[in-house]
């Protein structure tokens, strides 16, 4: 499976087989972390095997079942740390998918479990992805359209009559892989304006949206790591103004 299948096939699983992950596939996660942690500057932490995080009363009501394998998405305190822990998080989640394995992003439904994580000074735990040998591959839900979600720059041809949107091919394929990010309560707030070309190299701005339920930052790192891998190859900066 590519991570572009992964992206089409990936659902939110709260029902996991009892099975433990095989010792191949936790040396693949460990190493994937150990990378991810060194270049978003992130304390991510695999755990196995540990079933009281997702017993508590919440996840009761989540109805997560056999949720005994899951990754602790922390690092120290930051205003970027929720973005960063989305964009990074979500290179597990499709690493995952692409090795038969089911996910599902945490913001509430677990409890932290003393002695199964270590943080260091100044650390906090942003969230956990529960991670295994899902029961059922989930299911989809309804999603935004592309137009809902983004916008593109207006380019002059000419004259004012004559003006065109552009949207770049590259762009709508990369907001459509942006649309099936998973996010919180499937909220899906979040923008994309492709701005235009300078120095050739194109520019490209993505927006969190207002939600009261919280987690936009983490959300738009998600997207933003699904807008890179929609996009393919293509020379273009994030536009952070």
């Amino acid at each position: 499976m590519t991570i572009q299948e992964a992206i089409e096939a990936r659902h939110s699983v709260r029902a996991y087989k009892d099975q433990p992950l095989s010792e191949d596939i936790v040396k693949l996660l460990e190493d994937k972390i150990e990378e991810l942690n060194h270049e978003g500057q992130l304390h991510i932490q695999l755990i196995c095997n540990e079933p009281k995080a997702f017993q508590g009363t919440m996840a009761k009501y989540g109805k997560f079942r056999n949720a005994n394998n899951y990754i602790v998405m922390a690092g120290k305190k930051a205003d970027d740390l929720d973005e960063r822990v989305g964009y990074y998080g979500e290179h597990l989640v499709l690493l995952a998918q692409t090795l038969g394995l089911n996910t599902c992003w945490v913001g509430l439904s677990y409890s932290k479990v003393p002695g199964t994580y270590v943080l260091g000074e100044d650390e906090k735990i942003a969230c956990y992805i529960a991670i295994g040998y899902g029961e059922t591959q989930g299911t989809s839900h309804k999603i935004k359209t592309v137009e809902q979600v983004s916008r593109s720059a207006v380019s002059t041809l000419g004259s004012s009559k004559n003006a065109t949107a552009i949207t770049p091919e590259w762009f709508k394929k990369g907001v459509e892989a942006a649309l099936l990010a998973p996010t919180a309560v499937n909220q899906q707030k979040f923008s994309f304006e492709y701005l235009g070309e300078e120095n050739n190299r194109h520019k490209v701005r993505a927006r969190k949206g207002f939600s009261m339920i919280g987690y936009t930052k983490m959300d738009l790192g998600i997207a933003k790591y699904h807008f890179e891998i929609g996009a393919g190859n293509v020379n273009f900066d994030w536009v952070v103004k």
